[in-house]
């Protein structure tokens, strides 16, 4: 049983020139071991607090690659990404907000972090918009939809240009999703989408 002020974190490797990295809080506090681009942790019981967040090469301890102090409030379910490339990493705080949900439906959000992506639309095959203009490290409100297959495509939101074509997301029901996009648009890593389900789907704080 934990205490009725824990929060919930995971973590997501992002940065698409970053080597697989280990996470420490507070100094000696192993959060990720040897995660990878474009993994997540699973979420992680936390007390609210102020956190130093060390990122080290995974397997080499001797000096991070970014370090930072975050704050972490009571009671919150959130998603802390490593986004940039090197050298200018940074972490990025994605807040995974309780909100009603009708019975049988769901609720989606697009979320960019491909460090040199322009503004995008997230489209479906019919011409109907989901998500408009959403730039780097945009995050988009939750907005209700029905648990189905479906296919999108990214493009462009000056010039319409296809970027990214996503066939055959599966979204259950009762449930939160998130549509990360991650990679380079004019690099490799190319760009990719990540589609985790939310911890607010079934973590009570």
């Amino acid at each position: 049983m934990y205490d009725k002020k824990t929060s919930y974190i995971r973590l997501l490797h992002a940065s698409p020139n970053a080597p697989a990295v280990d996470v420490y809080a507070n100094g000696d506090n192993l959060l990720a071991d040897n995660l990878s681009y474009g993994e997540f942790t699973p979420y992680l019981p936390v007390m609210p607090g102020t956190y130093t967040i060390d990122i080290f090469p995974a397997n080499n301890s001797d000096m991070p690659i970014f370090t930072k102090t975050i704050e972490i409030p009571e009671k919150i379910i959130a998603t802390v990404a490593v986004i940039g490339e090197l050298p200018n990493i940074e972490l990025f705080i994605v807040n995974d907000p309780k909100e009603p949900l009708k019975p049988n439906s769901s609720k989606l959000r697009f979320i960019n972090i491909s460090p040199d992506s322009p503004a995008l639309n997230v489209i479906q095959p019919d011409g109907s918009t989901l998500f408009r203009d959403v730039s780097y490290k945009g995050i988009t409100d939750y907005m209700s939809i029905s648990p189905e297959t479906y296919t999108i495509q990214l493009v462009t939101t000056d010039d319409n240009k296809p970027v990214l074509y996503v066939p055959n997301i599966r979204l259950l029901p009762d449930a939160f999703y998130s549509f990360y996009t991650i990679g380079l648009l004019e690099g490799d890593p190319y760009l990719q989408m990540l589609i985790p389900l939310d911890g607010n789907s079934y973590i009570e704080t």
